[in-house]
């Protein structure tokens, strides 16, 4: 379990420091009007900030798989929820941000339940989920494709926010499909539906972040992140996937798992620290939008 909870810190900063780097990165792009698809991808994918951060959001993801075989989903899924803590604390001397008084009890909240969750936690105890497992996290992935693409045409102000709620489910999708593979073979993985739904997941997730940061606040597209990246995938685990709190602990996971959350949130509703103070690497970028 050692191994697994620095997986879990481990994968935090990563996607915390990749955040930062993303949304610089993402906002220097050239403007690519109402419409989300590959191409604001690629156009982001020019920019040096964006680019140094798809390499840390490599090394998160191999940190959340090394974390997702040992550990439950709601400790794992929580602590992706954490990198926002991350996020604000990296934005001080790289944004050259500062953090108010609620925003640093937002951090030690996180931080807090964190540690309860770690504490509580049980051995992971997975159960078999079935050949239907992973057709419908390929039918869902799929459904939210469509979904995020719909949404992307449109010059709706509910937009930033559906695209992170969509993004969040294709993350969370992305770690329930690594926890049902049973088998990492390459032969396998080819035939498995879950393995596709890993993979899809991801992109999607990646594609519609981006959208989200692209043509609204970092703080909206977070929000809408961290509640459908964190609670879906947590309840799924409990309910079908047999994750359990050590026994007596559940009370003590609950607080945990909410105070996590909670301070991830507020994080995410608080000013949005890529453009309260930005540094004068970031000015240009930002005075483009």
């Amino acid at each position: 379990m050692m191994w697994g909870l620095l997986a879990v810190f481990g994968s935090a900063v990563c996607y915390g420091v990749a955040s930062v780097f993303q949304a610089i990165g993402a906002r220097r792009a050239p403007d690519s009007g109402r419409t989300v698809g590959p191409r604001i991808l690629v156009r982001a994918l020019r920019q040096g900030p964006f680019v140094a951060g798809v390499a840390l959001d490599g090394g998160g993801f191999v940190f959340q798989l090394i974390a997702l075989r040992s550990l439950p989903l709601f400790l794992v899924q929580a602590g992706q929820a954490s990198n926002l803590a991350v996020t604000a604390v990296v934005a001080v001397p790289i944004l050259a941000a500062r953090l108010n008084g609620r925003q640093w009890a937002a951090v030690a909240g996180v931080c807090a339940g964190l540690a309860l969750l770690s504490a509580s936690a049980g051995d992971e105890n997975p159960v078999p989920p079935g050949p239907w497992f992973g057709f419908g996290l390929l039918v869902s992935v799929l459904a939210l494709t469509a979904l995020g693409l719909a949404v992307g045409k449109t010059g709706s102000r509910a937009r930033p926010a559906i695209l992170g709620s969509v993004a969040g489910l294709g993350f969370g999708i992305t770690a329930l499909a690594a926890r049902g593979l049973t088998d990492w073979s390459p032969a396998y993985l080819v035939r498995d539906p879950a393995a596709w739904s890993l993979a899809v997941g991801g992109v999607i997730g990646f594609l519609f972040f981006t959208g989200g940061l692209n043509s609204g606040s970092v703080t909206v597209v977070s929000a809408a992140v961290v509640v459908t990246e964190t609670v879906v995938p947590a309840v799924v685990g409990v309910l079908v996937l047999g994750d359990h709190a050590r026994h007596g602990f559940v009370p003590v996971a609950v607080v945990g798992f909410v105070l996590a959350v909670l301070g991830a949130l507020l994080l995410a509703g608080s000013d949005d620290p890529t453009s309260g103070h930005p540094s004068p690497e970031s000015r240009p970028a930002l005075a483009e939008r």
